[in-house]
C-alpha cells in the first residue's frame, strides 16, 4: 500500500523539519516541506496530498490560506498549529475549514494521533460517499433500463409491422420493468363484446388461447369504458371481477383516437409487492406504444388492401401505365406497357427506365424538362401500333405516363383523310366546269337583274366550296408529310412583313396592333410558305373576332433555343370547354359570329406547326380574350433530306 502523503507549512522551518523527520517520517509518512503559501497552494495541487499540517496565527483574520486549500481540496482533512488558542479565534478557525487544532507541547504521540485521527475520518467519509454513489447509480441504473426498455420498444414498434412481435414485447418489456409474475395484453372484440388475449408472458397458451373476459361486471372493462388506468393491491390473494386470483393487479388502457381499444394487464399471483405509482407511469408509456403498433398495423393493413385494388386495376387496364421517379428509376410498369415495349415485369422495379425501354421517342420524353408537362405525344411501335401518350409530373411521385392504343383511331382517320381528298379531287372538274359555264352565260345572250344577282350567288357558292376542297387537299398533303420544302430565313422578317398586310384591316376597326420582337434573333429553319400561312391565320383571327377599338400583341422571342411566338387579344375570348377542342376539323367556337370561314384554319395551323416539330396552344379567359403560342426549334438544316416518318418526331424537335 502507497505510503499517505502530508503537506507541511509553518513558518519556524527547525519545528517543521522536527516535525518531518522525527514525527511522521518514522511512522511511514512520505511528507513534503513547503516554505510559502504560494508553494503550498502549488504543491497541494500537484501531489494531492492526504492530510495538510498548517501553522498560523490565531489573530490573522479571516485565514485565506486555510479557506483557499480548502476550496481547492475540500474532502483533505487540514490541522492547524498554533502557539495562541483562544475559544473565539479556534472556532474561526474551525469555520474557514481545519479540521483539528494542534497547540504546544507538540508531543510525538499527539501529532502522529491527531493525524491518523485525520485520515481515519476522511476515510470513512470516502466510504460513505462511496456508499451514496452506489446507491444513487443503481437508482440511475434502473432508470436508464426503464429508458432503455421504453426505446426498445419503440424501436420494435417503428422497426416493424409484425404486430405479433410487436405486441409481444410490449407485454415483456412491461413484466420485467415491473418485476411482475404475469402480464397480458387484452384487446376487445366489437362483435362478442369481450377481451380476449392478443400477447401474454408468463401465461400458458391453452388459457392465452381460450381466455375471454365480458366487458360488464369486470375491471378491465371498468377501464375500458372510462379510460382510466386502475391499481389494485391487497393482503390475500382475491378473485375480484378479474377470472383468475391476484395479489395485486395494474391494468392500463391501450387508446386510439380517444377510443378505448384494449388494456394493458400486469399482476402479481405469489409476490404481494404493491404496484408504484411510478410504475404505472412507466407501464402507461409502453401501453402508448402498444396502441400506436396496433393503429399501424390497422393502417398498413388498409394500405396493403388499397395497393392490391390499385394493382389489380393497373393489371386489368386496358391502358398503359407508366411511372418513374425523379431519378428516371421505374416505379410501376402495368402488363400493357410492358407487352408494348417487350419488358420482363418481374425484373423491372427498380431499374433505370432506360435500361428497360430503347424505344428512342419514348425516352425523349423522359429527358424533357419539368416545364414541359403535361403534354400530349404519339408514338408508333416497331409492330406498326400508335400510341397516344400523355405525361404528367407529378413533385412527390415522378413522372407518369399513360398509354391509349390509337392504332384503329388513326387507322380511321387516314381513311377518311383518303375518302376527303379522292372526293375533294374528283369535285374539283365539275366545279370548274360550273364556273367556266357560269361565265359563259353573259355571251350567249343579255341577262337582266335577278338573272345577274343569282349568277353572282352561284360564283360566291362554287368559290366557298372551292376554297374549302383547297384547303382539305392542302391539310391532306401538310398532314402527309409532302411539304418538305424548308429553308433558313429570319422569321422576324416575315412576322412584319404579315403585320404590314393586315395593318390596313386593323385599322378599319380602329384596333391597337402592338409588335414585340427581341433583337438579334437567330435564322430558323422552316418552311417560310407554311410559316406566313400560321401568321396571317393567328394574327387575321385576332383581329376579325376582336371588337372594334380593341387591341393585337404580337411577340416573338426566344428561349431555351426555341422561338415562343405569342399572338393576344382583348376580344370575347374561348369559352373554357370548347378550349380542347378548337384545333380540331371543321370546329367554330360558339360565340365565334362576327366572322365566316371554312373551320379548317386552325387545324392546318396546328398541322403546319407540328409538321415543323413544334407545339400550340391557347389560353384563354372568356370576355377578357385569348393567347396563342407557337413553339418551334431553332434546328439546323440537315446535312441530307429529310426522310418524313408521318405521326414521328425528329430528334432536334426535344432538344
Amino acid at each position: 500500500m502507497a505510503a499517505k502523503q502530508v503537506l507541511l507549512l509553518f513558518k519556524d522551518q527547525a519545528l517543521q523539519d522536527v516535525i518531518a523527520r522525527a514525527v511522521l517520517q518514522p511512522a511511514g509518512y512520505r511528507v513534503h516541506n513547503s516554505s510559502s503559501a504560494e508553494t503550498a497552494v502549488q504543491l497541494a495541487r500537484k501531489i494531492l496530498p492526504h492530510c495538510i499540517l498548517l501553522e498560523a496565527k490565531l489573530d490573522e483574520p479571516d485565514f485565506p490560506l486555510i479557506r483557499q486549500l480548502k476550496r481547492q481540496h475540500p474532502a483533505t482533512p487540514l490541522l492547524l498549529f498554533t502557539t495562541q488558542i483562544t475559544l473565539e479565534k479556534s472556532l474561526a478557525a474551525l469555520r474557514a475549514g481545519a479540521d483539528d487544532i494542534l497547540t504546544p507541547p507538540m508531543k510525538t504521540q499527539v501529532v502522529l494521533q491527531a493525524v491518523q485521527a485525520a485520515l481515519t475520518r476522511q476515510e470513512e467519509f470516502q466510504d460513505w460517499t462511496t456508499l451514496e454513489t452506489r446507491r444513487n447509480t443503481q437508482s440511475l441504473q434502473r432508470r436508464l433500463d426503464e429508458l432503455d426498455a421504453l426505446s426498445r420498444v419503440g424501436r420494435s414498434v417503428t422497426a416493424s409491422l409484425d404486430i405479433d412481435s410487436i405486441l409481444s414485447t410490449v407485454v415483456e418489456s412491461a413484466v420485467e420493468l415491473t418485476g411482475a409474475d404475469e402480464g397480458s395484453l387484452l384487446l376487445l372484440d366489437r362483435e362478442s363484446g369481450e377481451l380476449y388475449i392478443r400477447a401474454a408472458k408468463n401465461i400458458g397458451e391453452e388459457i392465452a388461447h381460450t381466455f375471454r373476459m365480458p366487458v360488464d361486471d369486470s375491471l378491465a372493462g371498468e377501464v375500458i369504458r372510462s379510460g382510466e388506468p386502475l391499481l389494485y393491491s391487497g393482503d390475500s390473494p382475491q378473485k375480484i371481477q378479474t377470472a383468475y386470483f391476484v395479489q395485486s393487479l395494474m391494468y392500463v388502457p391501450l387508446r386510439s383516437h380517444s377510443e378505448t381499444i384494449g388494456v394493458l394487464s400486469i399482476h402479481n399471483r405469489q409476490k404481494k409487492d404493491p404496484f408504484s405509482e411510478s410504475q404505472l407511469t412507466l407501464v402507461s408509456a409502453i401501453a402508448d406504444y402498444a396502441a400506436i403498433a396496433i393503429e399501424n398495423a390497422r393502417l398498413f393493413d388498409n394500405t396493403e388492401v388499397e395497393r392490391r385494388k390499385l394493382n389489380a386495376i393497373l393489371t386489368k387496364v386496358v391502358d398503359g401505365v407508366i411511372v418513374v421517379d425523379h431519378e428516371q428509376n421505374l416505379l410501376l410498369m402495368n402488363p400493357t406497357a410492358c407487352a408494348a415495349f417487350n419488358v420482363q415485369s418481374e425484373v423491372a422495379a427498380g431499374q433505370k427506365i432506360n435500361q428497360l425501354v430503347h424505344h428512342p421517342d419514348l425516352l425523349r420524353i423522359f429527358d424533357l424538362k419539368p416545364s414541359f408537362f403535361p403534354l400530349r405525344r404519339e408514338v408508333v411501335l416497331e409492330d406498326g401500333r400508335v400510341f397516344n401518350i400523355q405525361a404528367t409530373d407529378i413533385p412527390e411521385v415522378g413522372l407518369v405516363l399513360t398509354m391509349q392504343d390509337i392504332t384503329q383511331i388513326k387507322e380511321m382517320d387516314r381513311l377518311k383523310s383518303d375518302f376527303v381528298n379522292a372526293v375533294s379531287h374528283d369535285l374539283r372538274s365539275p366545279l370548274t366546269a360550273i364556273m367556266g359555264y357560269v361565265e359563259l352565260l353573259e355571251r350567249v345572250g343579255p341577262l337582266n337583274e335577278t338573272q345577274r344577282e343569282f349568277i353572282q350567288r352561284v360564283t360566291l357558292s362554287v368559290q366557298n366550296v372551292t376554297g374549302l376542297i383547297n384547303e382539305l387537299l392542302d391539310l391532306g398533303r401538310i398532314e402527309a408529310g409532302f411539304d418538305t420544302q424548308k429553308e433558313m430565313f429570319a422569321l422576324e422578317h416575315l412576322v412584319n412583313l404579315t403585320i404590314e398586310e393586315l395593318r390596313e384591316l386593323a385599322e378599319s376597326k380602329n384596333q391597337a396592333l402592338i409588335v414585340e420582337i427581341a433583337p438579334n434573333l437567330p435564322p430558323i429553319y422552316a418552311s417560310p410558305t407554311r410559316i406566313q400561312q400560321v401568321l396571317n391565320n393567328l394574327i387575321g383571327n385576332a383581329i376579325k373576332y376582336t371588337q372594334v377599338g380593341g387591341w393585337v400583341r404580337v411577340n416573338l422571342h426566344t428561349e431555351d433555343r426555341q422561338f415562343i411566338l405569342q399572338v393576344s387579344d382583348n376580344g370575347p375570348g374561348i369559352p373554357v370547354s370548347e378550349q380542347p377542342y378548337i384545333f380540331d376539323r371543321f370546329y367554330r367556337a360558339t360565340n365565334a359570329t362576327q366572322a365566316t370561314g371554312t373551320g379548317l384554319g386552325l387545324a392546318i395551323v396546328k398541322s403546319i406547326v407540328e409538321n415543323h416539330q413544334g407545339r400550340i396552344w391557347v389560353d384563354s379567359v372568356p370576355g377578357q380574350g385569348a393567347t396563342f403560342t407557337v413553339v418551334l426549334s431553332q434546328k439546323k438544316p440537315p446535312e441530307k433530306p429529310l426522310s418524313r416518318q408521318p405521326e414521328q418526331w425528329e430528334k432536334a424537335s426535344l432538344e
